[in-house]
C-alpha cells in the first residue's frame, strides 16, 4: 500500500493570472501558501479474488472492471494516462470538504499520480508532479482550471510562482523572517461559507471577461510584488497586507458577476464591521472558504459576528505532496 499526503492552498494575490488564456500572452504571477491541512490518497494493488477490477472510494464509491467505467474524472484520466493494467483500489480522505476553493482537485490529481509513481518504484519531482497534473487537469480532462493550484500542492511552501508565455513556470519560496511569517498567520482566520461550487463553471465566467478584464488582472498581478514588499519590510505594518487584500477582492469581483453572491458580500460585510481590515473569497469564488485579515486582539468579535461559520484555524506548512507510507508489495 502507498499513502500520499498532499496539502491544500490559500492563493493571497495574483489569482486568475494562472489561467493560460491570460499568461499566454501576458505572462502571470500568484503569491500562494499551503497550510496544514490536507487530502490523503491510498493505493494499493488489489487482490485477485474480486469480481471488480478497480475500486475507487471517495464521497462515494465505484467499484468497476475496467478504467473507462470510472466516474471520477481525476482517478479515470490519471489511471488511463498512467496505463495502468493492474487491478487497483483508491481511497481518498480529505481534512477539508471538496469544491472550496483551497485546490483540493488538484490535490487529489496530484496525490494519486505521486501514489502511482511510489507503487512503480519510482520517484517523481515536484516539478514534475505539477506539470503532469495541470496537462492532466486542463489537456484530458479539459476543464476551466488556472496552473497555481497543482504548482502549490506538489511543491507546498509559500511561495512566489511565475507563470511564463511558453507555459513554463518557476516558483521562488518568500524569503522572510519566521517572526514576520508568524506574525502574517496569526492575522489570519479561514472560514467554511457552507457553499461548496464547481470551481469550474466560476472560472469559465472569469475566462470569458479576461480581454474586458485585462486591467483588474494587471493590478491584481502587480499586488503580488507589493504583497512581498510589505512582508519584507518589516517596519512596515502587517496590516497593509490586510488592506492589500481587500483592494484585490474588490478587483476580482468587477471581473465576473460569478466570483460573488449577495450571502457572500452580506457575510463579508459583517466580517469588515467586526474589525477584519480585508478578505477574499478562496479559489474561482461562488462559495467555499473565506479567509479574512483581522488583527488578533479582534478575532473572537470576528468568530462572534459569524458564528454561524465553520472556523477553521490552520498554520503554514511546507511540505508538499509527500509518500508518507511506502509499501508496495503488501496489501
Amino acid at each position: 500500500m502507498i499513502i500520499t499526503r498532499t496539502p491544500y492552498r490559500i492563493s493571497f494575490f495574483g489569482g486568475g493570472t494562472d489561467y493560460p488564456e491570460w499568461f499566454n500572452r501576458h505572462g502571470g504571477k500568484v503569491l500562494s501558501t499551503t497550510f496544514n491541512k490536507y487530502c490523503y490518497i491510498s493505493v494499493r494493488m488489489l487482490p485477485p479474488f474480486f469480481e471488480h477490477k478497480f475500486r475507487i472510494v471517495y464521497s462515494r464509491s465505484e467499484t468497476v472492471n475496467s478504467i473507462d467505467q470510472i466516474e471520477h474524472p481525476s482517478a479515470r484520466e490519471v489511471l488511463k494516462y498512467r496505463n495502468v493494467l493492474d487491478g487497483l483500489e483508491i481511497h481518498h480522505d480529505g481534512d477539508l470538504p471538496a469544491r472550496s476553493g483551497l485546490g483540493s482537485s488538484s490535490a487529489f490529481t496530484v496525490g494519486l499520480l505521486n501514489a502511482l509513481s511510489a507503487l512503480e518504484g519510482k520517484y517523481i519531482s515536484a516539478n514534475d508532479l505539477a506539470k503532469t497534473a495541470i496537462h492532466v487537469e486542463q489537456s484530458i480532462i479539459n476543464e476551466n482550471v488556472g496552473s497555481q493550484d497543482q504548482v502549490a500542492t506538489a511543491f507546498g511552501g509559500f511561495n512566489e510562482v511565475e507563470f511564463f508565455c511558453d507555459g513554463s513556470f518557476s516558483v521562488s519560496p518568500v524569503v522572510i523572517s519566521p517572526t514576520r511569517k508568524s506574525e502574517l498567520n496569526s492575522h489570519l482566520m479561514l472560514f467554511f461559507t457552507g457553499v461548496s461550487r464547481i470551481a469550474s463553471t466560476i472560472a469559465k465566467s472569469q475566462i470569458n471577461q479576461i480581454t474586458s478584464g485585462a486591467v483588474d488582472l494587471s493590478a491584481m498581478q502587480d499586488m503580488v510584488d507589493e504583497a512581498i514588499s510589505i512582508l519584507r519590510n518589516e517596519n512596515a505594518p502587517i496590516q497593509n497586507f490586510g488592506k492589500l487584500l481587500h483592494e484585490s477582492w474588490v478587483l476580482k469581483k468587477g471581473i465576473s458577476d460569478k466570483v460573488s453572491t449577495s450571502d457572500i458580500d452580506r457575510l463579508y460585510q459583517i466580517a469588515m464591521d467586526a474589525g477584519a481590515l480585508g478578505g477574499k473569497l478562496l479559489g474561482a469564488g461562488g462559495g467555499g472558504f473565506m479567509l479574512l485579515f483581522v488583527n488578533p486582539d479582534d478575532q473572537e468579535k470576528v468568530r462572534e459576528a459569524l458564528n454561524d461559520l465553520v472556523y477553521v484555524p490552520f498554520d503554514f506548512e511546507s511540505a508538499g505532496s509527500k509518500v508518507i507510507l511506502y509499501q508496495p508489495n503488501g496489501f
